[in-house]
């Protein structure tokens, strides 16, 4: 390969992430995404992959309906309490994290482990499990086709992670969470 075009890709490929890492929670939602569309239901398509299931204590069962009572508020469908769900199983097991210390991934804090340096909020904020969800979803929203998409792109979207397929395996049981609580 050339070396001028494979030194001018490298720098294309870095200015790309320096991009993604510093431009914020819902930066990624700028590119269109071809998606077929679906029917938005609670479920919109069969869960991708492996399933992962956990036990839920009763703290853990509470952020679950805290996150559906927050986006009820927000007037926004099941699909979105689903899609949260699922990353908040993801990113804490449900568990509303405070700092970490050296095991904690920078300043990540909460269900969402969002990041006060990244503009989610302040530490206060961030783990108040309203805020937070209110937070994600707010970002959920301004991802165009969300309801339509896969949920790992749409959480991977807002979130953006390293691991942006990780968000799959949780859909099943944030799907049965919605289902159980949404009504109750």
């Amino acid at each position: 390969m050339n070396t001028i075009f494979r030194k001018s890709m490298l720098s294309v490929a870095g200015l790309a992430f320096a991009g993604g890492v510093f431009a914020g929670p819902i930066a990624a939602h700028a590119n269109p995404v071809d998606t077929k569309p679906v029917a938005v239901a609670v479920q919109a398509s069969k869960p991708q992959g492996d399933q992962s299931h956990i036990g839920l204590n009763d703290e853990q069962t509470a952020n679950a309906k805290a996150i559906i009572a927050a986006t009820k508020k927000a007037g926004l469908p099941e699909r979105a309490a689903v899609i949260s769900i699922a990353t908040s199983l993801q990113e804490s097991k449900l568990e509303n994290l405070g700092h970490l210390g050296d095991t904690n991934d920078h300043d990540s804090l909460g269900l969402f482990q969002q990041r006060p340096s990244s503009g989610w909020g302040t530490p206060e904020q961030i783990t108040n499990p309203e805020y937070s969800t209110t937070a994600f979803l707010k970002g959920l929203k301004q991802v165009d086709g969300w309801q339509d998409m896969p949920l790992t792109q749409a959480a991977q979207t807002v979130q953006v992670s390293a691991y942006p397929d990780a968000y799959a395996q949780w859909e099943q049981q944030a799907t049965d969470l919605v289902t159980q609580h949404w009504n109750s």
